[in-house]
């Protein structure tokens, strides 16, 4: 029989604190903890917002962790467009995985970011660095490490993101649409993590209900085709990108600047200025819905045109009743030679023999002889009689 009066086990002190404290620290790891490159990893924790705003490829945007360190792209400049509220719904995008093929474009051997001058901007900063490294989900004494990791290239489509503002010392989030040809770096899952113009740390777009738009809308911006980058499900080693300067396709490592740019061993069905992002395989893009041009590398047509323009030095046909009669040859003699052509043109002093009577009205100012619209042709008209 059990003795009701022994006293039961005690919980040494301090435990239970220490128990929550450590549940407190797992369910932030699982917010911003792991691979900064896991599924899991890349949704923000932070409260969704009610506005989207819309980022140019060529501002900064509102407060900038540091200058801009873009090399490709669009010139960016330090004004921010007036932010207004507009009527119309944010889009959700459509989901593509990061490996998707031409959703990044870039120039061979050429870096759109310069990496390290954005490690250099964070780390002279201690309060940057550990606001960046909070809100991009990596230990702050990885910083340099990771940023070194990532690829630079361009955005070829307006893209859905969280974007983080630096304020008071902490990184803000707000949800945003950046435009196509940004220039971003992508982690090993091939999702943007750094936008180059402002140094801001990206992260996976917050699902928001009812939003609205914020800022002023670029030229070609069609909400209907803006996408979200999702990650890949495992690394990858490279990443298929559009030359911004052939329309070819480029093979880049990640993790490189593009000094191991090659052409790569298989090809997509289509050149990448007319495979449609939005369909899987790619298929040529319809004339009505062609993506969004990205600034500063205009994308090649997708068709010829129909009709190729005219030389510039060749003339105009004349209209019928303008057309100048043709000459009439000579009869040719019983001995069937034809009648010799002059080398040179006849002298300028014997005036053209008139074709028939209409002619013979006399002009202001008579238009010019065939012979002389055409100096290589000399043969002779026919004369009025002829003796065998």
């Amino acid at each position: 029989m059990r003795d009701a009066t022994r006293p039961r086990p005690s919980t040494p002190r301090g435990t239970a604190r220490t128990l929550a404290a450590l549940a407190a620290a797992l369910l932030l790891a699982g917010c911003s903890g792991g691979d900064p490159g896991e599924p899991g990893a890349q949704q923000n924790a932070t409260s969704p917002a009610r506005e989207v705003l819309l980022q140019p490829a060529g501002t900064q945007g509102p407060a900038p962790f540091t200058a801009s360190t873009a090399q490709e792209g669009a010139p960016v400049s330090q004004e921010t467009p007036p932010v207004t509220g507009v009527s119309d719904p944010a889009p959700a995008g459509h989901a593509l995985t990061g490996s998707t093929p031409g959703l990044y474009g870039g120039t061979r051997r050429v870096a759109s970011c310069n990496v390290e001058q954005q490690v250099s901007y964070l780390t002279a900063d201690p309060a940057k660095a550990r606001a960046f490294a909070e809100a991009a989900g990596i230990p702050e004494g990885h910083l340099a490490d990771w940023l070194r990791g990532l690829t630079p290239v361009l955005l070829r489509a307006d893209t859905r993101v969280t974007g983080h503002g630096f304020r008071n010392g902490r990184a803000e989030p707000h949800q945003a649409v950046l435009q196509a040809g940004t220039a971003v770096l992508v982690d090993r899952y091939g999702t943007p993590r750094v936008r180059c113009a402002c140094g801001n740390p990206l992260r996976s777009p917050a699902a928001v209900e009812g939003a609205v738009h914020t800022g002023e809308a670029w030229p070609g911006y069609r909400p209907e085709r803006v996408v979200v980058i999702t990650p890949t499900s495992a690394t990858v080693g490279s990443l298929l990108i559009a030359s911004a300067t052939d329309n070819t396709w480029l093979e880049r490592r990640t993790g490189t600047d593009g000094d191991h740019d090659r052409r790569p061993d298989v090809l997509p069905s289509c050149a990448p200025a007319s495979c449609d992002l939005l369909t899987d395989p790619p298929r040529p893009v319809p004339e009505s819905s062609a993506p969004t041009t990205a600034p500063g590398h205009p994308q090649a047509p997708s068709t010829p045109p129909s009709v190729p323009p005219a030389p510039h030095h060749t003339p105009a046909a004349p209209r019928e009743e303008e057309r100048p009669r043709e000459p009439v040859a000579p009869p040719v003699p019983d001995g069937g030679d034809t009648a010799p052509v002059p080398d040179a043109p006849p002298s300028p002093d014997v005036p053209p023999v008139p074709d028939g009577p209409a002619e013979q009205q006399p002009q202001p100012e008579p238009p010019p002889s065939f012979e002389e619209l055409i100096p290589g042709d000399t043969a002779p008209r026919q004369p009025e009689t002829f003796e065998g």
